[in-house]
Formats: structure tokens, C-alpha cells, sequence
């Protein structure tokens, strides 16, 4: 209890302190940008002032010289200087290839007219030239750094996520597994005492068919109790042939459904071997059929069907039952996901666990229709001759 108030505490903490962090950097940027911005403008108007200046001198044979000088001291803004007598132009800043045609260099004045009023030099009554300006390679970075930021706080809260979510999603396997484990010992010490009163009873001359059922019903619960016990920790995996241990737990199945359940299994005749903890796979097996019959609601048809590839091993188990909306494809393998009224919603959850955690496979609703059926896809790795 403390530890999951500890933990919400914890996340809160650090969604709060995230936005207030995001909040102050944008909020200094944003100061920073105001800024930059001011001073390009302040820049440009000192050089328009100072052009005006010039205009009123008359000094005329320094005039050039003062406006190079001045020129020279900008090394930042993008200008281009029209000489009206002789209709020459002058670039500044700006690079060759952007004007070494006369339609680039037109096209670049028109977009400095956008960005700034461009500054007229007279002479007395004349003039003389017209200077052409835009912005600085800095100020147009900065048109865009919003941008960026934006995409990095997005990034930055997609990070956020992604670990509340794993860390979410670790927790609850390790619950999970720890559930297991727990289940797995408690049922444990019973159980040990029911063998022994398995062999009292037979000591007494007990009717044997009966001590027969006990007997299944035991070997039931140890298999039971060793599959939560490997859950609960990480299972040996054993070369096996999957066409055999398939076949094991469709006849195992079989056997204890009604007869209103229609198995069919089409299975290949060779063997295919994989890396395989047979109780862990026949519970997946076991869990995915339970499932199907649920869909079927006591009547209709199961089958199970293996295909070879080349690197992996296909387990398809179909049925046409009620099916699954499209929508649901993934969330029913989350724990506690279930449309059953009773259920805790565990067994596609343990399957998903069993196949790609344990077994480094794939499994996958394959496809399902309303009302037609649902067909589940099984991949594991083959066993090849030097692995």
C-alpha cells in the first residue's frame, strides 16, 4: 500500500517538476528570441539612419566610400545595393549561386521588399541608390526554433510515456509472476498431503477405482501447480518435437470436452524441433482452446493446424465461434481483459508471456470476423542442426 502510494507520488513528482522545467525553458527562449529579433531590427534601422546621414553630406566624392564602409561592418544581413545611374548591382552577404542569374536575383530582391521597406539613398534631389535588405541567416533560424522545441518536448513527453508505461507494465509482471509463484507454493503443502492420504487409503483396501480418480485428480493439481511454479521463475527449455507435443495436448483436450466440440488437427508427418518447455506450451494450447470453446458457447467446430517455414514453426488455432472486433486484437492479451461475466481475464495474458517472453515467438489473433470465427497464430523459432 505504501509502496504504490510511494511510486504515485513519485510519477506525479516528476510529471510536475517536467512541465515546470518545459515551462521556464520555453519561457527563456522566448525572452532570448524577443531579443535577437529586437536587435536585427535595431541594426537595420542604424544602418537606414545612417544612409540618411549620408545623404545629407556634401561630400560627394566620400559618399561611396562611407556606404563600403558601413557595408563592411554588417556581415550578417543579406543586402543587395541597385546603383541607380548605371543600374549595376552589389551583393552583401549573400551567397553566389543564389544570385548568378538576373530572375534569381529579381526573385531575392521581391522577397527582401517582403521582409523589410527597402532604404532609398539621395543625393540632394537625386537618387542615387537602393538598398535591398532581408533577414539574417540567425533570424531565420530563429523563425523556425519554435518549431524545434516543439518537437522536442513532444519527444520529451513521448519519452515520459514510454516509461510510465514499461515501468506500469513491469510492475505488473512482476505481480504476475509473483501471484504464480505464491499460488504455486501454497498449493503445494495440500497437495503433499493428499498423496500421502492416497497411499493411506490404498494401505485400508479402498475400492481402487476410486483411489483412481484421486490419483488423477493429484497428478491434475501437481501439473497445475508446476506450471505456476515456472511462471513464477524462468523455465528450462528442452529440444522438442512440436508435432508430438501438440498432438499430446490436442488429444489431452479432446478427451475432456464435450462431445458437442468438433476437434480437427492437421499436423505434418516429420518431425519439427524446437527449443520448447512442453508444460508452459500445452498450458498455452489448453488456454487458446478454453477460449474457443467459451466462443463456440458449448457447440461447434476446433481446429488446429501446424505449418513449416522456412526459419519458424506455425500453430494456427481456429474456431467459428462469436468472434473478435478488430479493435480488441491487442487488448486481449492485457491482464484483466476479458468479455467473460466471470474470469480474471489471465489466460491470453499467461499465453502472450509463455510464447514471447519464455520462448522469444510470436502470438497473435491472425484474423476474426463477428459471427464467423477467430483463427490464433502461434510462431516459434525451429531448432536448427548447429543451433
Amino acid at each position: 500500500m505504501f509502496y504504490s502510494k510511494e511510486r504515485k507520488f513519485f510519477r506525479w513528482f516528476v510529471t510536475l517538476s517536467s512541465i515546470i522545467i518545459i515551462g521556464l525553458f520555453l519561457w527563456n527562449v522566448s525572452i532570448f528570441f524577443d531579443k535577437i529579433k529586437e536587435e536585427e531590427r535595431n541594426k537595420m534601422e542604424i544602418l537606414g539612419s545612417a544612409y540618411s546621414e549620408i545623404s545629407k553630406s556634401n561630400n560627394d566624392d566620400n559618399i561611396n566610400d562611407i556606404i563600403v564602409e558601413i557595408l563592411s561592418t554588417n556581415s550578417t544581413t543579406p543586402m543587395i545595393v541597385f546603383g541607380v545611374n548605371d543600374e549595376s548591382y552589389s551583393s552583401r552577404n549573400i551567397a553566389d549561386e543564389e544570385i548568378n542569374s538576373p530572375e534569381k536575383k529579381l526573385e531575392l530582391i521581391e522577397s527582401f521588399k517582403e521582409q523589410y521597406q527597402p532604404i532609398e539613398v539621395y543625393d540632394g534631389d537625386t537618387l542615387v541608390s537602393i538598398v535591398y535588405y532581408g533577414y539574417s541567416d540567425l533570424l531565420i533560424r530563429l523563425k523556425y526554433f519554435p518549431i524545434i522545441i516543439i518537437l522536442i518536448i513532444l519527444l520529451f513527453l513521448g519519452i515520459i510515456y514510454y516509461f510510465f508505461s514499461t515501468s506500469k507494465s513491469h510492475e505488473q509482471s512482476q505481480l504476475w509472476a509473483g501471484m504464480a509463484k505464491e499460488t504455486a507454493h501454497q498449493i503445494g503443502t495440500p497437495l503433499s498431503s493428499l498423496v500421502g492420504w492416497t497411499e493411506i487409503l490404498r494401505s485400508e483396501n479402498v475400492n481402487p477405482s476410486y483411489l483412481v480418480e484421486i490419483e488423477k485428480d493429484v497428478s491434475r493439481l501437481q501439473t497445475i501447480t508446476e506450471r505456476f511454479s515456472k511462471i513464477g521463475s524462468l523455465p528450462k527449455l528442452q529440444p522438442t518435437n512440436i508435432i508430438e507435443a501438440t498432438q499430446d495436448s490436442y488429444d489431452y483436450l479432446k478427451a475432456r470436452t464435450s462431445k458437442l466440440i468438433h476437434f480437427e488437427i492437421k499436423l505434418p508427418q516429420k518431425e519439427i524441433m524446437v527449443d520448447l518447455n512442453e508444460e508452459l506450451y500445452s498450458w498455452t494450447i489448453e488456454n487458446l482452446v478454453k477460449n474457443a470453446i467459451d466462443a463456440l458457447k458449448g457447440k461447434g467446430d476446433i481446429k488446429i493446424e501446424i505449418n513449416e517455414e522456412t526459419k519458424w514453426v506455425q500453430i494456427l488455432i481456429s474456431d467459428n465461434g462469436k468472434g473478435i472486433p478488430k479493435s480488441q486484437f491487442k487488448k486481449i492479451f492485457t491482464p484483466g481483459v476479458t468479455s467473460k461475466k466471470r474470469g480474471w481475464g489471465l489466460g491470453l495474458s499467461l499465453a502472450k508471456r509463455i510464447i514471447e517472453i519464455y520462448h522469444e515467438g510470436r502470438i497473435k489473433v491472425l484474423k476474426s470476423e463477428l459471427n464467423q470465427g477467430t483463427t490464433f497464430e502461434i510462431k516459434l523459432l525451429k531448432k536448427t542442426e548447429t543451433s
